[in-house]
């Protein structure tokens, strides 16, 4: 394990526990924009899927213990499945892909997490609904933080590794 990872992962776990509480200052925009799957994200594309999955699955876990959001239950088994798999595949994806299609990959891949999730415990969750209608529901829901995630994601990334490459921040 690298400290220098180590200690930036906890630095996008902070930010993906922050991000929400700032984005629900402004009502109910924090739910269309996901504010937590960026630092997700940029974990997964900038450290690896290691340090990916861990970002993933920890920030939603300590957002929901310390912030109420997500709300324990029905939603942080949900979370947890899609944000730990976006980090996860996004790290895998992104040594031979461009973040854009690793993060493409990762959509996919989180997604079809939460449909496994809702397929295994969907009824201990109490959740009602067909688990590919909620998912579709969500993508429907969730088009404008995806096309936000697609916009400045990859040009986060492409600033931070430039900036690492510089002084091997993250070597």
């Amino acid at each position: 394990m690298s400290t220098k990872k180590t200690v930036f992962a906890g630095f996008f776990v902070a930010l993906g526990v922050l991000l929400p509480i700032a984005f629900h200052a402004f009502g109910p925009v924090a739910r269309i924009l996901s504010p937590m799957h960026i630092p997700v994200f940029l974990g997964g594309l900038i450290l690896g899927p290691v340090y990916g999955l861990i970002v993933g699955v920890v920030t939603p876990v300590i957002s929901s213990f310390l912030t109420g959001m997500p709300p324990l239950l029905p939603m942080l088994p949900m979370m947890v499945a899609e944000l730990g798999v976006y980090g996860l595949v996004s790290g895998l994806l992104s040594r031979k892909l461009n973040p854009w299609l690793a993060m493409l990959g990762a959509i996919i891949c989180g997604r079809t997490a939460i449909v496994l999730v809702l397929l295994l415990f969907g009824e201990m969750l109490q959740i009602k609904a067909e688990p590919i209608a909620y998912v579709w529901g969500g993508i429907a829901a969730g088009a404008p933080g995806i096309l936000l995630q697609f916009l400045l994601i990859p040009f986060i990334v492409k600033r931070l590794k430039m900036a690492f490459s510089h002084n091997e921040l993250l070597k």
